[in-house]
Protein backbone atom coordinates (compact mmCIF):
# COMPACT_ATOMS: atom_id res chain seq x y z
CA UNK A 1 0.00 0.00 0.00
CA UNK A 2 1.35 3.42 -0.91
CA UNK A 3 2.20 6.03 1.73
CA UNK A 4 -0.39 8.39 0.25
CA UNK A 5 -3.14 5.78 0.50
CA UNK A 6 -2.18 4.95 4.09
CA UNK A 7 -2.31 8.68 4.99
CA UNK A 8 -5.72 9.08 3.34
CA UNK A 9 -7.12 6.09 5.27
CA UNK A 10 -5.67 7.40 8.55
CA UNK A 11 -7.14 10.87 7.91
CA UNK A 12 -10.55 9.35 7.03
CA UNK A 13 -10.54 7.28 10.25
CA UNK A 14 -9.56 10.36 12.28
CA UNK A 15 -12.35 12.43 10.72
CA UNK A 16 -14.89 9.65 11.38
CA UNK A 17 -13.81 9.52 15.05
CA UNK A 18 -14.19 13.30 15.40
CA UNK A 19 -17.59 13.43 13.71
CA UNK A 20 -18.96 10.51 15.75
CA UNK A 21 -17.87 12.18 18.98
CA UNK A 22 -19.33 15.52 17.88
CA UNK A 23 -22.64 13.82 17.08
CA UNK A 24 -22.89 12.71 20.74
CA UNK A 25 -22.84 16.35 21.94
CA UNK A 26 -26.36 17.40 22.89
CA UNK A 27 -25.44 21.07 23.15
CA UNK A 28 -24.10 21.22 19.60
CA UNK A 29 -27.30 19.56 18.34
CA UNK A 30 -29.36 22.07 20.35
CA UNK A 31 -27.40 24.99 18.87
CA UNK A 32 -27.73 23.59 15.33
CA UNK A 33 -23.93 23.57 14.99
CA UNK A 34 -22.06 21.30 12.62
CA UNK A 35 -18.48 20.44 11.82
CA UNK A 36 -17.58 21.71 8.35
CA UNK A 37 -13.86 20.91 8.14
CA UNK A 38 -11.55 18.42 9.85
CA UNK A 39 -7.80 18.20 9.32
CA UNK A 40 -5.00 17.16 11.67
CA UNK A 41 -4.79 19.99 14.20
CA UNK A 42 -7.59 22.05 12.61
CA UNK A 43 -11.40 21.95 12.95
CA UNK A 44 -14.16 24.31 11.80
CA UNK A 45 -17.60 24.42 13.44
CA UNK A 46 -20.46 26.48 11.98
CA UNK A 47 -23.64 27.60 13.72
CA UNK A 48 -26.50 29.19 11.71
CA UNK A 49 -28.29 32.26 13.00
CA UNK A 50 -31.50 31.63 14.90
CA UNK A 51 -33.36 34.08 17.09
CA UNK A 52 -33.13 31.60 19.99
CA UNK A 53 -29.33 32.04 19.97
CA UNK A 54 -29.36 35.80 20.47
CA UNK A 55 -28.93 38.14 23.39
CA UNK A 56 -31.09 41.19 24.08
CA UNK A 57 -29.58 43.29 21.25
CA UNK A 58 -30.12 40.64 18.58
CA UNK A 59 -26.47 39.51 18.30
CA UNK A 60 -25.40 35.89 18.79
CA UNK A 61 -25.13 35.29 22.55
CA UNK A 62 -21.58 35.04 23.95
CA UNK A 63 -22.47 31.65 25.46
CA UNK A 64 -23.25 30.17 22.05
CA UNK A 65 -20.20 31.87 20.52
CA UNK A 66 -17.95 30.51 23.27
CA UNK A 67 -19.45 27.03 23.04
CA UNK A 68 -18.62 26.57 19.37
CA UNK A 69 -15.14 28.05 19.89
CA UNK A 70 -14.47 25.58 22.73
CA UNK A 71 -15.78 22.70 20.61
CA UNK A 72 -13.72 23.60 17.53
CA UNK A 73 -10.55 23.82 19.62
CA UNK A 74 -11.31 20.63 21.53
CA UNK A 75 -11.76 18.62 18.38
CA UNK A 76 -8.71 20.21 16.73
CA UNK A 77 -6.66 18.86 19.63
CA UNK A 78 -8.48 15.52 19.58
CA UNK A 79 -7.41 14.99 15.94
CA UNK A 80 -3.83 14.60 17.21
CA UNK A 81 -4.56 12.44 20.27
CA UNK A 82 -3.91 8.67 20.41
CA UNK A 83 -6.82 6.37 19.51
CA UNK A 84 -7.12 5.07 23.08
CA UNK A 85 -7.72 8.55 24.55
CA UNK A 86 -10.35 11.20 25.04
CA UNK A 87 -10.30 14.98 25.43
CA UNK A 88 -11.38 17.49 28.08
CA UNK A 89 -11.03 21.26 28.15
CA UNK A 90 -8.96 22.40 31.14
CA UNK A 91 -9.50 26.11 30.53
CA UNK A 92 -10.17 28.66 27.85
CA UNK A 93 -10.22 32.41 27.55
CA UNK A 94 -12.13 34.23 24.90
CA UNK A 95 -12.18 37.90 23.92
CA UNK A 96 -15.31 39.15 22.20
CA UNK A 97 -13.83 41.67 19.78
CA UNK A 98 -16.93 42.63 17.80
CA UNK A 99 -20.69 42.05 17.99
CA UNK A 100 -21.36 38.50 16.77
CA UNK A 101 -23.68 38.85 13.83
CA UNK A 102 -24.16 37.25 10.44
CA UNK A 103 -25.94 34.47 8.63
CA UNK A 104 -23.83 32.08 10.68
CA UNK A 105 -20.80 31.94 12.96
CA UNK A 106 -17.74 29.97 11.98
CA UNK A 107 -15.43 28.82 14.78
CA UNK A 108 -11.89 27.74 13.91
CA UNK A 109 -9.84 25.69 16.35
CA UNK A 110 -6.13 25.35 15.56
CA UNK A 111 -3.53 23.46 17.57
CA UNK A 112 -0.58 25.65 18.56
CA UNK A 113 1.27 22.98 20.56
CA UNK A 114 0.34 19.37 21.22
CA UNK A 115 2.02 17.65 24.15
CA UNK A 116 1.64 14.25 25.78
CA UNK A 117 -0.94 15.51 28.30
CA UNK A 118 -1.66 19.19 27.57
CA UNK A 119 -2.46 20.75 24.21
CA UNK A 120 -2.80 24.48 23.50
CA UNK A 121 -5.19 25.73 20.81
CA UNK A 122 -5.96 29.08 19.23
CA UNK A 123 -9.66 29.87 18.83
CA UNK A 124 -11.20 32.25 16.33
CA UNK A 125 -14.86 32.92 15.62
CA UNK A 126 -16.06 34.78 12.54
CA UNK A 127 -19.45 36.24 11.71
CA UNK A 128 -20.21 35.35 8.09
CA UNK A 129 -22.69 37.10 5.82
CA UNK A 130 -22.50 36.15 2.16
CA UNK A 131 -18.84 36.46 1.18
CA UNK A 132 -17.96 38.74 4.13
CA UNK A 133 -16.15 37.25 7.12
CA UNK A 134 -15.58 39.34 10.26
CA UNK A 135 -13.61 38.32 13.35
CA UNK A 136 -15.95 38.44 16.37
CA UNK A 137 -14.03 36.44 19.00
CA UNK A 138 -10.46 35.35 19.65
CA UNK A 139 -9.25 32.97 22.33
CA UNK A 140 -6.85 30.40 23.66
CA UNK A 141 -7.56 27.01 25.15
CA UNK A 142 -5.79 24.30 27.11
CA UNK A 143 -6.90 20.70 26.58
CA UNK A 144 -6.09 17.56 28.53
CA UNK A 145 -5.53 14.23 26.82
CA UNK A 146 -7.05 11.44 28.94
CA UNK A 147 -4.89 8.44 28.09
CA UNK A 148 -6.26 4.90 28.20
CA UNK A 149 -9.93 5.92 28.00
CA UNK A 150 -11.56 6.26 24.62
CA UNK A 151 -14.14 8.93 23.97
CA UNK A 152 -16.88 6.27 23.97
CA UNK A 153 -15.72 4.84 27.32
CA UNK A 154 -15.53 8.29 28.91
CA UNK A 155 -19.08 9.14 27.79
CA UNK A 156 -20.45 6.03 29.55
CA UNK A 157 -19.15 7.26 32.92
CA UNK A 158 -21.63 10.12 33.02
Amino acid sequence: MSEQLMKERKDAAMEKRIRESFDRQGLMRHLGAEITRVEPGLVYVCMPFREELTQQHGFFHAGATSAIADTAGGYAGFTLFPLDSSVLTVEFKINLVSPAEGDYLEAVGKVVRSGRTLTICQLEVFGVTGEQRKLVALGQQTLMCIHGKTDEQASKLV
